[in-house]
């Protein structure tokens, strides 16, 4: 039964299975997803031999991004679906980077404690109703060394009235619930709830969707 209602609460990406081979096409196209992303790997502050997650990785593209300006770190990218992994697999491949797939939830990370540097989300939470942004918040932190740092983009509280009214396409996608919390800023919330601090909103990023903001925490040395 519970794992019917975790079913029933995923949300793929761009939400239809069939939309997945023009995934990296829509994201290029109305998000200005290479300014956001570069700016999201600027903003980590990666260090030599650093172990790296990306939570929700996708089709691979932050991950591959990541090892490709800092080739001295670890990268490991989990994501649901099998489709999309296989997709980031073969775009490491192309790119002549290393870097690890896995398939697992974002609110059930198959890793010990204390394991990682850094952990990166882009563009997961608002699949997720609030529930599960708790848990996935806690485990993030779980995973993270003391001093970690987790760094989210994702949508967040509409620029002006212009990035709201557009932010209506993604709930009509991804639904009401799941991405209210983004609508009314709550993701600073979310970050404190898990125990992180030092958490800051970061710039935004207009975008064809709406209003594009970096996140990020850390977890404390004890």
């Amino acid at each position: 039964m519970a794992s019917e209602r975790v079913r029933k609460r995923y949300v793929h990406a761009l939400r239809f299975q069939w939309l997945t081979p023009a995934y990296d096409t829509i994201i290029k196209t109305t998000t200005r997803e290479q300014r956001f992303k570069q700016a999201l790997i600027s903003q980590a502050q990666l260090g030599a031999g650093h172990q790296v997650l990306d939570v929700g990785c996708g089709t691979g593209t932050l991950a591959i991004w990541i090892k490709q300006r800092h080739p001295d770190v670890s990268v490991t990218g989990i994501d649901g679906e099998p489709a999309i992994l296989a997709i980031a697999r073969q775009k490491a491949q192309k790119a002549g980077v290393s870097v690890v797939f896995k398939q697992a939830l974002a609110y059930s990370l198959p890793f010990p404690d204390h394991c990682f540097d850094r952990v990166f989300s882009s563009l997961l939470l608002h699949h997720m109703v609030w529930e599960d942004k708790v848990r996935t918040a806690r485990e993030v932190f779980r995973v993270l060394k003391p001093g970690g740092t987790w760094h989210v983009a994702d949508w967040g509280a509409p620029a002006h009235r212009i990035m709201r009214l557009l932010f209506f396409s993604i709930q009509l996608l991804d639904g009401f619930e799941q991405t209210r919390d983004h609508v009314t800023g709550r993701l600073p919330e979310l970050f404190a709830r898990a125990g992180f601090q030092e958490v800051q909103v970061g710039p935004s990023f207009s975008t064809l969707y709406g209003t594009l903001t970096l996140y990020q925490g850390r977890r404390p040395l004890a």
